[in-house]
C-alpha cells in the first residue's frame, strides 16, 4: 500500500530482527522472551509479521524449546497471534486493547503525578530536569529513537518517584500496547517538538509543588495520543484488527 500524504512510512522490513540475547538478563527462555518482546514493541517486527520458529531458533542460535516458551508468554500478552494449521503472527493493534491501556495508565500517572508534586525532593528535581535535558539534546540531535527511551524514562521517574513499587510496573503493563502503538506516531512532524513542551509543562508544574497543575498537564499530554492513533487505524487498517 503506498504512503500518502499524511500517513506514516511503516513498511515491513526485509529479514528477521531480533536483539542478540547477551542484552538481557535470565533464564535462557526468559530472555528469547525478552528479545522477541522487545523486537515487537520497537515496531522492529511489524503488527502481521509472520513469526517462524525456526527462524528464530537461527537467528539468536537456540533450540525450539526456549522459543515455544517464549511466544507462549507472548500470546498471553496479546503481542503475538498463535493461529492453529496456520502459523504464528506478531499481533495487530486492537483500538479497544490501546484505549484500555489509556485510560489504566492515565489513571495511574495523574494520581502518581500529583502526589510526587506534594513530595519532591530537590534530587529527585535534579533527575527530572536532567533527563529533560538529555530529551532536549536528543531532539536536536534528530535521534527519535534516543528521545523515545528518554521520554520514557521521565515517566518511569515520576512514578518511581510515588515512592510504591508496584506503581511503574502496572503501568508498565497497562501501558504495553499503546507503548508499542505510539511508536507509529513519534517521527510524525511536530510531535516530538510538542511532546517536549508537554513535559516541560508537567515538570514546572513539580517545580511549583503545584498538584492540580501537574494532573492537567500531564492529562493535557496523555491526551494528545489517541487524537493521533484512532486517525491512523482509519488511514492504515492493515495494522489494526477490525473491531
Amino acid at each position: 500500500m503506498p504512503v500518502q500524504e499524511g500517513m506514516i512510512d511503516v513498511a515491513l522490513p526485509q529479514r528477521l530482527a531480533l536483539r542478540p540475547l547477551e542484552g538481557f538478563s535470565g533464564s535462557l527462555a526468559q530472555r528469547v522472551y525478552a528479545s522477541l518482546r522487545q523486537s515487537i514493541l520497537s515496531l522492529d517486527l511489524r503488527p502481521g509479521d509472520i513469526l517462524r520458529k525456526p527462524e528464530i531458533c537461527d537467528a539468536l542460535g537456540v533450540s525450539r524449546s526456549p522459543v515455544s516458551e517464549a511466544v507462549a508468554r507472548l500470546a498471553a500478552e496479546h503481542l503475538v497471534r498463535v493461529v492453529p494449521q496456520a502459523g504464528t503472527y506478531v499481533a495487530r493493534f486492537s483500538l479497544n486493547e490501546i484505549r484500555e491501556g489509556a485510560f489504566l495508565r492515565e489513571a495511574l500517572e495523574l494520581a502518581a503525578v500529583e502526589r510526587v508534586a506534594q513530595t519532591v525532593t530537590e534530587d529527585q528535581l535534579a533527575h527530572l530536569r536532567r533527563n529533560l535535558h538529555l530529551q532536549a539534546a536528543l531532539f536536536e540531535a534528530g535521534d527519535f529513537a534516543g528521545f523515545y527511551q528518554a521520554d520514557a524514562a521521565m515517566h518511569e521517574l515520576i512514578l518511581t518517584f510515588t515512592g510504591f513499587k508496584r506503581v511503574a510496573t502496572l503501568a508498565d503493563t497497562s501501558w504495553v500496547h499503546v507503548n508499542r502503538a505510539r511508536q507509529l506516531i513519534l517521527p510524525a512532524p511536530g510531535r516530538v517538538q510538542a511532546t517536549l513542551t508537554e513535559h516541560h509543562a508537567i515538570l514546572a508544574a513539580i517545580e511549583a509543588r503545584n498538584a492540580p497543575a501537574a494532573r492537567t498537564a500531564t492529562r493535557v499530554h496523555l491526551g494528545k495520543l489517541l487524537g493521533f492513533l484512532e486517525p491512523l487505524a482509519l488511514s492504515r487498517p492493515d495494522l489494526f484488527d477490525p473491531e
